[in-house]
């Protein structure tokens, strides 16, 4: 699915979110790869499960049709800072809701790309019909799972000692969902 552009300026800097096209296959792989090896708070340890181009096409092609997905980057000074996916299934049992997932390159992080990169996609999730939305976060990440309490995220669970990090030691990830009345 597509939402129409938005544009922001947060701390001067002026950026839009806008649905994936398939031009931005290249560099969607290019920043996927370089925030996995910024931060341990994505599942993925640089070069893990890499994605090519062809690969982020796909995803593309099919994130556009199907009705209860969608692809989202954020763009500033003409070059894509992060991106977000909803992704939602034809289940009938499972059909009313969609997991949402968002990275932003690091030099990026404070200018409310993720919040709003999050915001369009509940906006969108609303409009759709999706009425929960549910997401995973690293125990650690505590200013994301403070924003994501903000935006009426509960926390749903926890799996124990679920990641690896580079320390050696065990860390718990959080469930979290929110509830939409229709």
């Amino acid at each position: 699915m597509r939402i129409n552009d938005r544009h922001f300026e947060v701390k001067e800097l002026a950026y839009t979110i806008r649905s994936a096209v398939a031009d931005d296959a290249e560099q969607l792989s290019a920043v996927r790869l370089q925030i996995d090896g910024e931060t341990e708070n994505m599942d993925r340890d640089r070069g893990e499960a890499f994605i090519d181009p062809a690969g982020f096409k796909e995803v593309i092609g099919m994130d556009t049709e199907r009705p209860r997905n969608l692809f989202l980057v954020a763009e500033a000074k003409g070059r894509i800072v992060g991106f977000s996916r909803c992704e939602g299934t034809d289940l009938k049992r499972f059909s009313h809701k969609a997991e949402f997932g968002v990275c932003v390159l690091q030099a990026y992080w404070g200018y409310g790309i993720g919040n709003n990169l999050l915001k369009e996609s509940l906006a969108w999730a609303d409009r759709n019909g999706i009425r929960k939305v549910t997401l995973n976060v690293l125990e650690t990440n505590e200013k994301a799972i403070a924003l994501y309490k903000k935006l009426g995220f509960e926390i749903e669970g926890v799996l124990q000692k679920d990641k690896l990090l580079s320390d050696g030691l065990y860390y718990n990830t959080i469930m979290m969902g929110r509830w939409h009345e229709a």
